[in-house]
């Protein structure tokens, strides 16, 4: 059982940086995969980077490409999302989320724990 809490959110102008993070209570965290996803208003969730439990191996969808970085500090049981160059069309709620990191990672259905998300908002 893994329980995930992000925090790191806010209101930026385009531009500007932020870095999200995401606390993980459970003895078994190092073991997992980790995703970051985003929804905005009226969109569908969607995959925004993650990161094998070994921190070796990170995937990132084309649009964040770049500018998004995604860490991990098993010791800490954090994950990390650094967010630079940020525009309007980043704005979302981001999610962290945990699962089997055999799975494929950029899919939804790959993950079996979610936080609650926080809000980025990036004005123009």
């Amino acid at each position: 059982q893994v329980q995930l809490a992000e925090s790191g959110g806010g209101l930026v102008q385009a531009g500007d940086s932020l870095r999200l993070s995401c606390a993980a209570s459970g003895r078994t965290f190092s073991s997992y995969g980790m995703g970051w996803f985003r929804q905005a208003p009226g969109k569908e969730r969607e995959f925004v980077a993650a990161i094998y439990w070994s921190g070796s191996t990170t995937f990132y969808a084309d649009s964040v490409k770049g500018r998004f970085t995604i860490s991990r500090d098993n010791s800490k049981r954090m994950v990390y999302l650094q967010m630079n160059s940020l525009k309007p069309e980043d704005t979302a709620v981001y999610y962290c989320a945990a699962g089997d990191q055999y799975n494929i990672l950029t899919l939804i259905r790959s993950y079996d724990y979610w936080g609650q998300g926080t809000q980025v908002t990036v004005s123009s």
